[in-house]
C-alpha cells in the first residue's frame, strides 16, 4: 500500500520512515510539510493511506481530513497530544498514535489496516500486544471513550462480541473474546473461564469456591469464578 507522511516536523516524518521500513507492505510515495502540501501530493500520488500530524501551522490534521472529497485515504494521525482523539475517530481515521509512535502500537495499526482492506497480514506483525500504558479507543453508538488499558479491569464473552468494563462503562465490541486476549499481555489479563478476562490488578478478594475452584472479586463489585483447572494456573501465575 502507498503512504504519504504528513508532518510539519522534519525529525517526526524521519523517525516514521525509519519506523514504517519493518514494514515491506508499505510503501512511502511522498512527504507534506503542511496542509497544502498534503493536498497537493494526494491529488497527485492518490495515497491508499496517508500518517498525519494534528497540530501542524496554518491548517490543522482535523481540518484537512474534513475538506477532503471521498474517496479519501485511510488515516492514521500520529501527534503528541491524546484530546483530539475522540475527535480523530468521529472522522473514521483508523488510529491514533501518539508520538513518539510506540512500534508495536504502529504494527498493530498496519495490522488493522490490513484487515480492514481484506488483504493477509504477515505473521511477523500479527498479534501486537498492547502495554498497560497504552490507550485504545472504544466507541458504542454515539459514545466515545480513549481509556487505558490498564483501566479496564473485566472483559466478557456475549456471542461473537465483548463486554468491556472500565470506570462506570460497559460498551460492547464487535470483537470476540478470543481476539481480544491476543492483544492483551498475559502478564496483565488472565483467562478466568470460557466467557471472561480479568486485569490482575483489579483484583480486591479471592476465596476458596466449589470443587477446588476460586471466586475472585473485582474492585467495583464483579465476581468472577474460575473452574479447578483455571484455579489451578491462576495461583502459578500469582505466586512467587
Amino acid at each position: 500500500m502507498n503512504a504519504l507522511l504528513i508532518d510539519d516536523e522534519r525529525l517526526a516524518r524521519s523517525e516514521l520512515r525509519r519506523l514504517l521500513a519493518a514494514h515491506p507492505d508499505v510503501t512511502i510515495v511522498g512527504e507534506a510539510a503542511n496542509a497544502k502540501q498534503a493536498r497537493e501530493q494526494i491529488a497527485a500520488l492518490k495515497p491508499d493511506l496517508i500518517f498525519l500530524d494534528v497540530q501542524m501551522p496554518g491548517e490543522t490534521g482535523m481540518e484537512l481530513l474534513e475538506s477532503l472529497e471521498p474517496p479519501a485515504p485511510r488515516v492514521i494521525f500520529t501527534t503528541a497530544y491524546d484530546e483530539f482523539a475522540v475527535k480523530a475517530f468521529e472522522l473514521n481515521a483508523l488510529d491514533y498514535l501518539l508520538k513518539p509512535v510506540d512500534p508495536a502500537r504502529l504494527a498493530a495499526a498496519i495490522e488493522r489496516l490490513q484487515v480492514a482492506a481484506g488483504a493477509p497480514v504477515p505473521a511477523a506483525e500479527k498479534a501486537a500486544r498492547l502495554a498497560a500504558e497504552d490507550k485504545v479507543f472504544v466507541r458504542e453508538g454515539d459514545r466515545c471513550w480513549f481509556v487505558e488499558v490498564k483501566q479496564i479491569r473485566l472483559l466478557e464473552s456475549e456471542g461473537n462480541y465483548t463486554r468491556v468494563h472500565f470506570d462506570d462503562a460497559q460498551p460492547q465490541l464487535f470483537r470476540s473474546l478470543n481476539a481480544m486476549e491476543e492483544r492483551l499481555d498475559p502478564k496483565f489479563f488472565f483467562r478466568a473461564n470460557r466467557r471472561q478476562i480479568i486485569n490482575f490488578a483489579w483484583i480486591d478478594k479471592i476465596e476458596p469456591w466449589f470443587s477446588g475452584g476460586l471466586l475472585v472479586q473485582l474492585k467495583g463489585g464483579a465476581k468472577v469464578e474460575l473452574s479447578r483447572r483455571q484455579a489451578q494456573e491462576f495461583r502459578e501465575k500469582m505466586s512467587l
